[in-house]
């Protein structure tokens, strides 16, 4: 399915932003990578058609976006609106955490982001096409 995921011609994109990491983007890595987090496995700066996912558990199919003060103007609002509708259709379900959640609250983060890992658990994901 490398016409949707992880398509070649973004591979640059996605390598300068793992080679550039937000504050909070690298706080969570550090706790992500390695499959620290409850020996579940994610990848940074997925590719999913033309869009990128910040942290993303491929065995329970769910994305982990970081989003910094860029994502409070309408425009962008709009903009992971469409996004998100893309990569849901391909039953990735996502989070979302401010700079500042992930900053402040980490244990929080971690938390929210376990409870929708164990979730995937209890309800697998019906088939996607």
């Amino acid at each position: 399915m490398t016409e949707i995921f992880n398509r070649s011609e973004f591979k640059q994109t996605r390598k300068d932003l793992r080679n550039n990491p937000t504050k909070a983007e690298a706080l969570l890595w550090t706790v992500l990578k390695g499959k620290k987090l409850d020996g579940n496995k994610f990848r940074r700066q997925y590719g999913v058609g033309i869009y990128v996912i910040d942290f993303y558990c491929t065995k329970k199919k769910l994305a982990v976006e970081i989003d910094g003060e860029v994502h409070d103007s309408k425009e962008s609002r709009e903009h992971d609106i469409v996004r998100d509708k893309f990569i849901r259709q391909f039953g990735i379900r996502i989070l979302r955490f401010s700079n500042e959640d992930v900053e402040r609250n980490i244990k929080g983060v971690l938390e929210r982001i376990l409870k929708e890992l164990n979730l995937s658990d209890n309800h697998p994901l019906p088939p996607t096409l």
